[in-house]
C-alpha cells in the first residue's frame, strides 16, 4: 500500500503545428529533491513518534535486574488504545508529581484491586478473587520486609513498582498512577545488542479475572 499517490489530470492532446518538434525536460535543482525527501520523511516520522512508537533511554537502578541504566528502548504507544494494560506489563509513564519526567515501572495493581504488601509479599484482592492471591514475582531483585501497606484502586487507576523494590520511587511513595499518564509499554530493547529483546521484562501471570488470563484462556 503506497503512502503517497501521484495524482494526474486527463489531458486532451491536439496536433502540434510542428510534428517533429521535441521538448527537453527541465533539469531539477538537486536541492529541490532534498527538500522534497525531507518533507516526506517528516510527514512519516512525526505521526510515528506521536502515536505509534517512541525511543527512551533507561536512567537509574529502580528496574534492576530487568533493565539497566543506559539501555535503549522502543516504547509501544499504540497497544493501549486497543486494549487495557495488563498486570505485569512494563510501562513508561509521566511522573505524577512532575509530568515533564518519564518513569519506567511494572504494573502490579489494576483498576478495582486492593493491594496489600506485607512481609515482602504482594497480595491482590478484587471481585474475581475475593480471598486474594499472592503475586509470583520472579523478576524482583530485592525486597526487604517493611511495614504493612495497603491501597485500593478506583477506575482508571494503577499501582506500579520497580523490580528493584528497595531502591524504587513508585506507587508506595507517591500514590496511584492515572491511566492517562501512561505513555506505553516497553516493546523492544535495542541496545546493547547483547540484550536485544522483544517485550523485554514482560511477565503476565495467569490470574482468574485478569484481562491477560481471560485472553489466554480463550485463545487456547
Amino acid at each position: 500500500m503506497s503512502l503517497f499517490t501521484k495524482k494526474t489530470a486527463d489531458v486532451t492532446s491536439t496536433p502540434d503545428v510542428n510534428q517533429h518538434s521535441e521538448t527537453t525536460p527541465r533539469e531539477e535543482h538537486p536541492l529541490a529533491e532534498i527538500v522534497r525527501f525531507s518533507i516526506i520523511a517528516i510527514l512519516i516520522v512525526i505521526p510515528v513518534r506521536m502515536f505509534i512508537a517512541q525511543p527512551f533511554i533507561v536512567s537509574g537502578a529502580s528496574m534492576d535486574n530487568t533493565f539497566h541504566s543506559g539501555q535503549y528502548l522502543i516504547v509501544d504507544q499504540l497497544s493501549y488504545h486497543l486494549h487495557q494494560p495488563a498486570r505485569g506489563d512494563v510501562v513508561i509513564f509521566r511522573y505524577p508529581r512532575d509530568p515533564s519526567k518519564f518513569f519506567i515501572k511494572r504494573l502490579i495493581g489494576l483498576p478495582g484491586d486492593r493491594i496489600v504488601i506485607d512481609d515482602a509479599k504482594v497480595t491482590i484482592y478484587n471481585e474475581a478473587n475475593p480471598d486474594g492471591f499472592t503475586l509470583s514475582e520472579p523478576y524482583i531483585k530485592s525486597m526487604q520486609p517493611a511495614p504493612r501497606f495497603e491501597e485500593t484502586l478506583g477506575d482508571r487507576e494503577y499501582f506500579v513498582m520497580g523490580d528493584n523494590r528497595d531502591f524504587s520511587s513508585d506507587s508506595r511513595a507517591w500514590g496511584v498512577l492515572q491511566e492517562e499518564r501512561i505513555v506505553g509499554r516497553a516493546l523492544i530493547r535495542l541496545f546493547p545488542a547483547s540484550a536485544l529483546d522483544y517485550l523485554p521484562g514482560a511477565y503476565n501471570e495467569a490470574v482468574p479475572g485478569d484481562n491477560a488470563a481471560d485472553e489466554s484462556s480463550t485463545s487456547s
